[in-house]
């Protein structure tokens, strides 16, 4: 679950099943949280739940320090940050281990992607805007992800909710999957049921039970 700004989100979230949390360290994100908030958070959480930084082309150093700072176990980065930048990124922030995001649209290749594998752990696939990193509340064409060709697992983003979830795990078979406004009441502000709900119904699909929509 991403997007996370309050204790009480993060900790029913813990509680309903999580594997890990996701803070935003994006100013122009109306989910932005400071490190030291962020900080006050990950220090309450138990153990087994992975925390993870969201940054968009910030400086490396920069992304370095938060890291450190707050004890992140991933860097999750939504801009154009290039293969070298992520190489380096893991050698200096280890054992933080780094994730790469991709706005998908029909242009995006395999070739565009192949050149991360040796830097990354995984995949973050979200729906494409021109004027937002991620949280647009809106899927893309699922049906784009096989020719992509990916070579780490893939956790998809993109507009889930409860709603169609289901049929995301059932389509693209996702390593995990990421959700964010698709479980809020406001921007930052995490509505509990559906928390439960959503999570509810992964675990359900990970047991082969049969689950009502």
């Amino acid at each position: 679950m991403c997007g996370v700004t309050r204790l009480a989100d993060a900790l029913v979230a813990v509680e309903a099943g999580v594997d890990a949390l996701g803070f935003i360290f994006h100013a122009a994100s109306p989910r932005n949280i400071a490190p030291e908030e962020a900080k006050l958070i990950i220090e309450e959480l138990p153990p087994f739940i992975d925390s993870v930084g969201v940054f968009v082309d910030k400086k490396r150093r920069e992304v370095e320090e938060i890291i450190q700072y707050c004890r992140l176990n991933y860097a999750q980065l939504h801009g154009e940050e290039s293969p070298k930048y992520c190489e380096r990124l893991v050698r200096f922030a280890a054992p933080c281990q780094v994730l790469k995001a991709f706005k998908v649209h029909p242009e995006l290749t395999a070739e565009d992607i192949e050149p991360y594998n040796d830097h990354v752990k995984g995949y973050l696939l979200d729906t494409f805007h021109k004027q937002m990193a991620g949280g647009t509340g809106e899927t893309f064409d699922w049906s784009l992800v096989e020719k992509l060709r990916l070579q780490r697992p893939l956790l998809l983003a993109g507009g889930l909710d409860s709603d169609n979830v289901i049929d995301a795990l059932s389509s693209v078979h996702p390593y995990a999957v990421d959700v964010n406004s698709g479980l809020e009441q406001e921007p930052g502000v995490k509505d509990h049921a559906l928390i439960y709900r959503f999570v509810g119904q992964v675990r359900a699909f990970e047991r082969g039970e049969k689950i009502k929509k």
